[in-house]
């Protein structure tokens, strides 16, 4: 049966730029919920610091839970071969992270789309820096997850993979048992495309997954097209809403996912960017479903 985790999408500006919230107050918050572990993240202001990594992890591990995930966003697409090479790096030391944590799975990205990237460049540049990582998670006994991405909070283009050709090319390049695809259904609509479509393509791969249900405020996705370029973040007019209230079919999800073989793996939630209130209720929606799908 899927374990669940939950990952502070409210709380990110807190937690990673002006140090308004203490990464022991979410822990706090989020033991509240019922739910098995807590998604990381390699950013928050803390865990700039070595000495934080084993207390933080007796904290959680005191409220019952684990971690399972670390969220990671290099940045592997940019032409200068010394700033890939700077991106593995910290990527391994991401790794190592992890594995201090007893983190499972560690995020990849392909990196963002830049200007004048041409196809091959993308893929070639992602392919040959997440190889290079992949001995280092190996020894450290993790898991290398790929998103299907839309944009990292502090990156100013979109992710170079996010359409599902691309993404698809990427993950077919790359055959490691220690590498597999975190799935994100919401991000396949941002990219415009069938997020069912990319499921059953990439089922077999798929690890994790990012549970989260998305809209548009206003405007339509061309709109979004347009302002999500050049601009650090997230586009003003894109919501993340209460799962199960928006977008994505988690019947349909929830059914490739098992006939594909997901039992034992995790569904992290991105969600609660309207407060806790709202995360709690998609911990319930999701542990319904998940009691539907993987009953016993």
């Amino acid at each position: 049966m899927p374990q669940l985790a939950a990952f502070p999408k409210l709380y990110m500006q807190a937690l990673c730029k002006d140090g308004t919230m203490s990464i022991a107050e979410w822990v706090d918050l989020a033991a509240e919920l019922d739910i098995h572990g807590l998604e990381w993240y390699a950013g928050f202001l803390e865990m700039q610091e070595e000495k934080n990594w084993a207390p933080l992890r007796q904290k959680v591990e005191e409220k019952g839970l684990t971690i399972p995930m670390m969220c990671c966003s290099p940045d592997f697409t940019h032409p200068d071969l010394d700033f890939r090479a700077d991106q593995v790096q910290q990527e391994k030391e991401w790794i190592r992270m992890s594995a201090a944590l007893g983190v499972r799975y560690c995020r990849v990205l392909s990196g963002q789309k830049r200007p004048h990237l041409s196809r091959e460049e993308g893929i070639r540049y992602t392919v040959e820096c997440i190889k290079a990582c992949l001995p280092t998670a190996k020894d450290a006994g993790v898991t290398l997850i790929i998103e299907n991405h839309y944009k990292d909070d502090f990156w100013k283009y979109p992710e170079f993979a996010q359409k599902m050709d691309i993404f698809c090319d990427v993950v077919s390049r790359i055959d490691h048992p220690n590498f597999g695809v975190n799935y994100d259904p919401s991000n396949t609509y941002l990219a415009g495309e069938d997020p069912l479509e990319l499921l059953r393509r990439v089922a077999p791969r798929v690890v994790t997954m990012h549970a989260s249900d998305r809209y548009l405020s206003e405007g339509t996705l061309e709109d979004l097209r347009n302002e999500e370029s050049g601009a650090e973040g997230y586009a003003k007019r894109l919501r993340h809403g209460e799962i199960g209230q928006g977008l994505n079919d988690y019947d349909a999800i929830f059914t490739e996912l098992k006939n594909a073989g997901f039992g034992d793996n995790w569904i992290s939630i991105e969600d609660g960017v309207d407060g806790m209130d709202q995360l709690a209720r998609s911990v319930a929606f999701l542990r319904k479903k998940i009691a539907e799908y993987w009953p016993g």
